[in-house]
């Protein structure tokens, strides 16, 4: 397990705009030191250093907690365009910190006063959160004992940020079908940790491990939440903006990139690399006003859950396809040559291409598509504009 870093050495309170800005200054940094972490099974140590400096770690908590406050509806835009930014530094740090933030807004909607003030506090002193959901049969198992305790059987896979991360909320199945919510203090249970499993195309340094918890116990205060909350919408389908959010700052590093590979070959005179050129910008430009729209209807009150999470699916959607039409244009503008190492674009690819792979992208379009069959309301009243 890491060592924390000591409490002094953290930052003034951030606010949403500072955060962002933090973010967006951090962002080439992330991408200069990008390729020497770029290793298989590596988790971004330097990179997470730089993150709780600057006070990111702790700017989705409440005001009252200690943070800035993003993880609020309030500030989806901010919190969008920081994810956006920590992407197209290095989307393996991006794709860890989503899950950060992620946690520490379940902790904060779910959690009991006395377990938020807690976990909030822990966040605070170094603690790195993260969310391990996904598994392979049989799955983990949350299993009560005859003392009132718990104990734990089975494993979690894409575990991402295995061994740095320190409180994952898992989530576990109790045996009368439950899906229930905990928060593991792994640096105190210990599990075991299958580096092998971790064998991918991209996203090499995000370190997603499978991990085996078998035998440990814990008591009720590690649980979060009611069984089932963690599925509850419209947070779960509608938390897919965050990682959308993420998915563009890697695109929007592939369009710097390209630019930056045509600027310095002097190849900005050629009409078809202008013309590639103003097909990514229509990509980008299009992605960021999808990230815009999801932080309006996010943010504005009294929007229905079944609208925010079929707008989620239509933001997610829209976002893949662009990075996927994004990436055959970069590959034309750079060629075989700019496809060498120590050109950036390999990387860039191979981890834009890996993180697209979210879970169940064909039924999040078509329950979208159900959303809007179902309604009889005009288009331009299908959401909040």
């Amino acid at each position: 397990m890491p060592e924390l870093p000591a409490a002094a050495s953290f930052p003034a309170l951030l606010n949403q705009t500072t955060a962002e800005a933090a973010a967006a200054e951090l962002a080439p940094r992330l991408f200069a030191q990008a390729a020497a972490t770029d290793v298989e099974g590596n988790f971004p140590t330097q990179e997470f250093n730089w993150l709780r400096e600057a006070g990111l770690l702790v700017a989705p908590l409440p005001a009252h907690l200690g943070g800035a406050g993003l993880g609020t509806a309030a500030q989806t835009t901010a919190l969008l365009s920081t994810l956006r930014h920590i992407g197209r530094g290095n989307l393996a740090v991006g794709r860890l910190y989503e899950g950060h933030v992620n946690a520490l807004q379940l902790l904060d909607r779910f959690g009991e006063p006395a377990q938020v003030m807690r976990w909030a506090a822990e966040a605070r002193t170094g603690h790195l959160f993260g969310v391990w959901n996904t598994e392979a049969q049989p799955g983990l198992q949350l299993l009560p004992t005859t003392d009132g305790r718990y104990r734990l059987q089975g494993r979690k896979t894409f575990a991402s940020g295995a061994g740095s991360v320190t409180r994952p909320l898992c989530t576990a199945a109790l045996p009368d079908g439950g899906w229930q919510m905990l928060i593991i203090p792994v640096d105190e249970l210990i599990p075991r940790y299958n580096a092998e499993f971790w064998q991918p195309l991209g996203m090499r340094a995000s370190a997603s491990f499978e991990v085996d918890f078998t035998g440990l116990e814990l008591d009720a205060t590690h649980l979060l939440g009611q069984p089932g909350d963690y599925y509850r919408q419209p947070w779960f389908s509608g938390g897919a903006i965050r990682f959308a959010a993420g998915q563009l700052g890697g695109a929007e590093a592939v369009f710097d990139e390209t630019r930056r590979f045509l600027q310095r070959l002097h190849r900005t005179d050629d009409p078809y690399q202008r013309q590639r050129l103003g097909e990514m910008g229509i990509l980008i430009a299009s992605g960021q006003h999808w990230l815009q729209a999801a932080a309006t209807v996010a943010a504005t009150p009294d929007t229905s859950p079944e609208t925010l999470v079929a707008h989620a699916n239509l933001v997610r959607s829209a976002i893949e396809a662009i990075c996927l039409q994004l990436l055959p244009l970069a590959e034309r503008c750079v060629g075989a040559r700019g496809l060498l190492r120590p050109e950036p674009f390999e990387r860039l690819h191979r981890d834009l291409t890996h993180y697209l792979r979210q879970p169940a992208p064909d039924a999040a379009l078509a329950d979208a598509g159900r959303y809007a069959l179902e309604s009889q309301e005009p288009a331009y009243r299908l959401w909040p504009s």
